[in-house]
């Protein structure tokens, strides 16, 4: 008589390997993630998010309040309030698990096929691949003066060749993509804590727990650094539209408050922490100058690990950056395999960190465009956050990977106007009361108050609340 019992071996053979295993490439780019092919818990996501927020452009701006003419406090309370914006990054990462999408295909629903593809050019792969270089040039500032600690001198080869290596181990991790993201980032955030730790301790001890400036600020002045400050420390958190890349590969049966809240938390809590590092140092160095400044503090036999842990903390924050730069291209209509695009991404950015390093002060250029780029942020998160609650979090993921002229997310001549228009006007909404490069009409009434982040946001939830209702209805499927 033939045994009955079950060949557990031969159950394993049967279930379907995760296309995204740390070991091998990624099969997927911004096609659609199967259920048999979804895996993972929501708690791994923390560890994503909180890598890529201990990173040295958080200390810098926590430094920035204080420098600002913020009190110590002051500056600590417009950190946690400008942190708390992470919960808009959370809840745009709830509808990569319902629609096994990446947010450059969600975001369909809101601008339609065609206009996505704008919206995917500019307010996905530009800004992506500026930032890449941004932070790819912070990065090659430590690594620089880490090769002068071990008696190497960074001449311009020296230069190119770390810029290279920082930028081939950065676009490795994007390369094989999603399950070496999940893999590696976890043990990087327990090395970049550690580090962290003992910042903390050097900082502490010489930390000015009752510091204030030489002037206090008071009035109008007070507020316009309140808000500016505030601005400055969200968009961060704001920026990150992505989130939902991070997340599709999760089962779609994951609590959709476990998403939002594993996200949030990860990019809330070291963010604080390491903002508020920021703070306080700049209470007792000066922060203008920060890797230099804290090195007067810090053991010197730790010097050189502080330098590592920064670009270390820079290769994690890029490493996300370029692996959706590398989606939003393929998003834009370009049919070429996501591990090409995030190498064409890779090579833009290089370029431009060693033009703007080694021959001009371009990265300059770059870094007062993104600030008015920063118009964007608010409007474009805002947007996808007000149909991420009008659905209910509810989307079909088959039908947004329709591109043709027959897909629910055409809308008319494949354009979404509620979303385009909602965008749009709140935008230039935003860029009616911009202070940073020019004075918009609105900031000069004000006294320079720049409320841009607040009114962009408000104006494009607004609008999409009232003109986007019909086309959310309609492109929403049942419960």
């Amino acid at each position: 008589m033939a045994s009955t019992i079950p060949d557990p071996g031969a159950a394993r053979a049967e279930v379907t390997p995760p296309a995204d295993r740390p070991g091998r490439i990624e099969a997927h780019g911004i096609d659609h993630i199967s259920d048999a092919e979804r895996h993972g818990n929501p708690r791994e996501l923390f560890a994503v998010w909180a890598a890529a927020s201990v990173n040295y452009l958080s200390l810098v701006i926590g430094g920035a309040l204080v420098l600002m003419g913020l009190t110590l406090w002051q500056s600590l309370a417009v950190i946690v309030i400008g942190n708390l914006f992470s919960v808009f990054t959370g809840l745009v990462a709830t509808p990569g698990p319902a629609a096994g999408a990446p947010s450059e295909v969600i975001t369909r629903a809101l601008y339609g096929v065609i206009g996505n593809r704008v919206n995917n050019a500019v307010g996905g792969w530009l800004v992506s691949v500026c930032y890449f270089a941004l932070n790819l040039a912070a990065a090659a500032t430590a690594a620089f003066a880490l090769v002068e600690k071990i008696g190497i001198t960074a001449g311009t080869p020296v230069k190119v060749a770390v810029i290279v290596v920082i930028a081939a181990l950065t676009l490795g991790i994007s390369v094989y993509g999603h399950g070496l993201i999940i893999k590696l980032y976890l043990p990087i955030t327990l090395a970049l804590a550690g580090s962290f730790t003992v910042v903390a301790l050097a900082v502490f001890e010489h930390a000015d727990f009752s510091y204030v400036p030489a002037e206090s600020l008071t009035g109008t002045d007070l507020w316009a650094v309140l808000v500016a400050g505030t601005a400055m420390v969200a968009s961060g958190p704001l920026s990150y539209t992505t989130s939902a890349d991070f997340s599709r590969y999760l089962p779609r049966t994951a609590s959709p408050r476990a998403v939002a809240g594993w996200t949030a938390l990860g990019s809330f809590v070291p963010s604080v922490i390491v903002c508020a590092l920021g703070a306080f140092a700049a209470t007792a160095v000066d922060m203008a100058d920060p890797q230099n400044a804290l090195q007067e503090i810090l053991p010197g036999w730790f010097t050189p690990v502080f330098l590592l842990s920064l670009v270390l903390g820079t290769i994690s924050i890029n490493a996300l950056t370029a692996y959706s730069a590398g989606l939003a291209l393929q998003a834009v209509g370009l049919r070429i395999r996501r591990t090409v695009s995030v190498l064409f991404d890779g090579a833009v950015a290089v370029s431009l960190t060693l033009y703007g390093l080694l021959v001009s002060n371009f990265l300059d250029t770059v870094s007062n465009a993104l600030q008015v780029i920063t118009v964007l942020i608010g409007p474009l998160m805002a947007v996808y956050a007000t149909d991420v609650v009008l659905r209910r979090n509810r989307y079909d993921g088959v039908a947004l990977s329709d591109e043709t002229s027959g897909s629910p997310f055409w809308f008319t001549g494949g354009v979404n106007w509620a979303g385009a228009v909602s965008l749009l006007t709140g935008v230039a909404a935003a860029a009616l009361c911009v202070n940073t490069l020019y004075t918009g009409p609105v900031a000069a009434a004000l006294g320079g108050m720049d409320l841009s982040l607040p009114v962009g946001m408000v104006v494009s939830t607004v609008l999409y609340v009232v003109l986007g209702r019909r086309a959310v209805t309609a492109t929403t499927p049942a419960p």
